[in-house]
């Protein structure tokens, strides 16, 4: 299985993972010029920004760790593009989430469970 494929499925698993913890799909694969992010969803009055990650191998650190803060600083840009192009004039409460597949000892396939790290980052924390 090719990269893009395990990102493809690590992003379905991880929608139904939080579709079960009762986050509701606002937008999948958003891109912008500034950048992508892979699931926005709706948690009660919070507006949640996931990345999702993929590591089939534990070599270069897991996946939750992947998110380092040039990635963070991209997440918040594109985020920030997406509120500004809302119609609404309230802007929502706002969090940031990573949803990480690690591999499993092993056997290397990718194949895990879920490990949610709700509210990773803040926007405040990465300037």
């Amino acid at each position: 299985m090719d990269r893009q494929q395990i990102g493809k499925d690590a992003e379905q698993n991880a929608l139904q993972y939080l579709n079960q913890q009762g986050l509701k799909l606002i937008e999948r694969n958003y891109h912008c010029r500034f950048g992508e992010i892979d699931l926005i969803m709706q948690d009660s009055d919070q507006l949640v920004f996931v990345e999702v990650r993929s590591r089939r191998h534990q070599q270069w650190g897991g996946a939750g760790l992947s998110v380092d803060f040039r990635k963070q600083k991209k997440l918040i840009k594109t985020a920030s593009y997406f509120l500004s192009q809302q119609k609404s004039s309230n802007l929502p409460i706002c969090r940031f989430d990573v949803v990480a597949f690690e591999a499993n000892q092993g056997n290397g396939s990718g194949d895990s469970r879920p490990v949610w790290y709700k509210d990773a980052f803040r926007p405040e924390a990465t300037f």
